[in-house]
């Protein structure tokens, strides 16, 4: 690709982030954002690798137009939740019914059957299943860097762990995140040291459950349980926890798999998710501890407040590059 090819790639990217700064409808952008970026996205800023979960997306129903929205951004790294990875492969839907409360006898068998067929499609699965999915990420100019993979201690079966910790390298990602329970680490442990993958267990904000990750002497005791065990730090639920993640970020760095970026306010000031700057959670000196110690963490924008992604993900995308400016 010559150099012209290249200047136009990049001019396409921040023209379609504008677009979606403007409002427009997200059906329409999407539909004018090519698939393949061409070239490799550099969303590294002042050395700070910035990057965004796929759970940021999650009111974008085609798992295709959410590549597209990381292009259209000009977001070059991504922590693929297990479930786009899926849809990506091909995987049947795992849920049946619909609604909430109380399901019918027939919704739940519905709902039985369907998880029955996503099991034994994923206990079926292999290299080839999901080699496409990385090419299709690599090809938009995408670094796939994380898999995130929530396995729970209540319904989370071990040869479904086996199957997240093979993902995992199908995908040939780094290191697996996940949004579990202090009990799961022993679990995990056998597999995590078996396979000799990283696994950041995610942090929330409740601190009265002791089964949660949340307290800093939680995050401890996962990360006793096996020397691949580490953090996904989500500095927003940290902070509404009433605790420090830049103090969490100095002492544990070499054990943090990633960062969730979001802006909370701490739980005595009502808690909650806010536009980023209008909350607690210290974000700038957050990004300014990664630069300065050439920290290689990805720091993942995980948009949660009301809004639409593709307006409110490049405002996010914005406060970073102002923040290490």
């Amino acid at each position: 690709m010559d150099t012209n090819d290249r200047r136009s790639m990049r001019y396409s990217r921040r023209a379609f982030g504008k677009l979606a700064l403007a409002g427009l409808p997200a059906s329409w952008v999407l539909a004018h954002v090519p698939l393949s970026a061409r070239a490799k996205i550099d969303s590294r800023i002042k050395g700070v690798q910035i990057g965004a979960i796929t759970y940021s997306f999650r009111s974008i129903p085609s798992a295709d137009d959410i590549i597209r929205a990381y292009v259209s951004m000009g977001l070059g790294e991504m922590e693929l939740m297990s479930n786009h990875a899926e849809a990506l492969a091909g995987a049947p839907a795992g849920r049946g019914g619909s609604g909430r409360g109380p399901l019918t006898p027939e919704q739940q068998a519905a709902r039985d059957a369907a998880a029955k067929v996503l099991h034994d499609w994923r206990m079926s699965a292999s290299e080839a299943t999901f080699k496409p999915v990385r090419r299709k990420i690599e090809d938009a100019g995408i670094d796939l860097r994380l898999l995130c993979y929530n396995m729970n201690v209540r319904n989370t079966k071990d040869d479904e762990i086996e199957y997240a910790f093979m993902l995992a390298k199908w995908l040939d990602v780094k290191a697996i995140s996940t949004s579990t329970q202090v009990s799961m680490a022993k679990r995990l442990a056998p597999f995590a040291d078996k396979h000799k993958i990283m696994v950041g267990f995610h942090g929330h904000a409740n601190t009265t459950d002791p089964d949660e990750v949340a307290k800093p002497e939680s995050f401890a005791t996962v990360m006793a349980a096996s020397k691949y065990h580490g953090a996904n730090l989500d500095i927003g639920h940290y902070t509404e926890a009433g605790y420090d993640p830049v103090a969490f970020l100095q002492q544990h760095h070499a054990r943090i798999t990633n960062l969730h970026l979001k802006d909370k306010k701490k739980a005595t000031n009502g808690g909650g998710n806010t536009p980023w700057g209008e909350g607690d959670t210290p974000i700038k000196d957050v990004l300014k501890l990664l630069q300065k110690n050439k920290w290689d963490i990805p720091a993942n924008i995980e948009f949660e407040y009301d809004g639409d992604p593709l307006v409110e993900v490049p405002k996010c995308l914005q406060y970073c590059k102002e923040a290490l400016a």
